[in-house]
């Protein structure tokens, strides 16, 4: 018994010997540090071509434009020497004292960019803290953007992405992709296409269109003679009657989303600009087409919205920054800035006594906003999803918007009623406008239909299309003989 009892002791202790050692887990290092390498450098890095392309490859979408994380804006220089929240990003000199670096190397938290994203790779970290160490220097000459050339847009690319009808109400302009066609203001018949004989597409061959890219904007002028369209860093004026480009102005940054006449025909505005950069904001003088003002840094995003007051001294702009301001005709004096958006902003406009301002955007609401107190006077919501253009009718306080929802409404101003609404539409709805009158209004949208109505029953009165356009008619089936 007792040599059994010390055999089974044996076992035991031998079992438990060669049992494993269980030791605390020590956890993994998910996201090392990325190592810096030797660049082998014989010259200075430069921050325009070295530098900045890397953030705006790996940290713009976070740190520039209408979305600035951690009030860090890294869109300039002078912006990444700033810093944000956490202080200073830089220290000149002192990569290792420098959290830019730090967190891009992964050397300290946060790191960034997060690890949602993708990370600076060994050649890039390395590349920032040369340049931190050799003095975190400016740029040593202007930044040069890539030169775009576009051609013409797919042949099932046709959006109205722009209407306009004329102060009298007898012609309603629509775009289709890119072109741009006249209608009856009245039975919504097509008359004709406006057609830019000089336009050439990358191949040199005659374009037979308005412009090139899509067509992004158009007005009338008040006396309903000429009517300006917008496209890709272009916009043509036309003489309505004829049917001919009379004006081309070029050298705008990115789209002319938005055009407007001031009351007294003498100018007009453009507001466009590339995503995520400075809005452009420019004033012409609208009888030869110059410019006369050129308002600078007025919006940090895209202006979708532009709007003379009715005397024509003051402008109110509207933008992807999810601002509405106010600025002074034709200096660009920045008068008044009103916040309240929680999206873009896009569409804008003035009651007839100047003392109100209507914007909408696409936070699906519509605002009014007293423009002495600089305040918000109301909310109006109804559209289920963006609201993308606004027009006031004539000299009411009466104003049509579109959304996305594809919904045409009328509204009140004064005291935020829903007047009306213009049914028909099918499809996401870009642009509407309306006669002085109000008794002709038109929308536009995605499924490439102007549809004009009667303004005042809010009856359709046309879906009107091109003649090419237009679907072919059912051969109409031959009945059955009775016996």
């Amino acid at each position: 018994m007792r040599s059994a009892a010390l055999f089974g002791l044996l076992a035991l202790l031998a079992a438990s010997s060669s049992a494993p050692t269980q030791e605390p887990k020590k956890e993994a290092n998910a996201f090392p540090p990325i190592p810096v390498v030797d660049l082998k450098r014989t010259t200075p890095v430069d921050y325009s071509k070295d530098v900045e392309p890397v953030f705006a490859n790996k940290c713009f979408v976070c740190h520039s434009g209408s979305v600035v994380e951690g009030k860090f804006d890294m869109s300039t220089h002078a912006g990444v020497l700033k810093g944000g929240k956490r202080g200073a990003a830089v220290v000149p000199g002192k990569s290792a004292e420098s959290n830019l670096f730090l967190f891009c190397a992964r050397q300290k938290k946060p790191i960034m960019p997060p690890k949602s994203e993708e990370p600076l790779n060994s050649q890039e970290v390395s590349l920032i803290k040369l340049w931190v160490d050799e003095g975190a220097k400016a740029p040593t000459m202007a930044r040069v953007k890539p030169k775009i050339v576009v051609d013409l847009p797919p042949v099932l690319v046709k959006p109205v992405r722009a209407v306009a009808v004329s102060p009298d109400g007898k012609t309603v302009a629509g775009s289709r992709g890119n072109q741009v066609n006249l209608y009856d203001g009245k039975k919504g018949d097509f008359v004709k296409a406006l057609v830019d004989p000089q336009l050439k597409t990358k191949d040199g061959k005659e374009a037979k269109a308005a412009h090139i890219s899509l067509v992004e904007s158009m007005a009338f002028s008040p006396d309903g003679k000429t009517l300006a369209t917008g496209s890709f860093q272009e916009l043509t004026l036309w003489d309505v009657e004829k049917g001919i480009p009379t004006q081309r102005v070029g050298g705008f940054a990115d789209r002319v989303v938005a055009i407007s006449f001031s009351a007294d025909g003498k100018f007009f505005a453009t507001g466009g600009g590339a995503p995520t950069e400075d809005g452009e904001i420019k004033i012409f003088e609208a009888a030869t087409a110059k410019p006369v003002g050129d308002i600078k840094n007025g919006h940090s995003d895209t202006v979708f919205g532009v709007a003379f007051s009715p005397d024509g001294k003051l402008l109110a702009t509207c933008a992807a920054d999810k601002f509405v301001k106010v600025f002074e005709v034709p200096g660009g004096k920045l008068v008044k800035s009103f916040e309240g958006h929680t999206h873009h902003v896009m569409g804008v406009g003035w009651t007839p006594d100047g003392k109100k301002i209507a914007s909408c955007g696409a936070d699906n609401f519509v605002k009014v906003w007293d423009y002495e107190k600089g305040e918000k006077l109301r909310d109006m919501q109804g559209h289920q999803k963006q609201v993308t253009q606004l027009f006031f009718v004539g000299k009411t306080p009466q104003f049509l918007t579109v959304s996305g929802d594809s919904s045409v409404r009328m509204w009140n101003a004064e005291n935020g009623g829903n007047v009306r609404q213009y049914p028909g539409a099918t499809d996401f709805l870009y642009a509407v406008s309306a006669s002085t009158d109000g008794n002709v209004v038109a929308a536009g949208g995605e499924d490439g239909v102007v549809r004009v109505y009667n303004g005042q029953s809010g009856a359709l009165v046309k879906a009107a299309l091109p003649p090419d356009a237009e679907p072919k008619k059912d051969e109409k089936k031959e009945e059955p003989k009775k016996k």
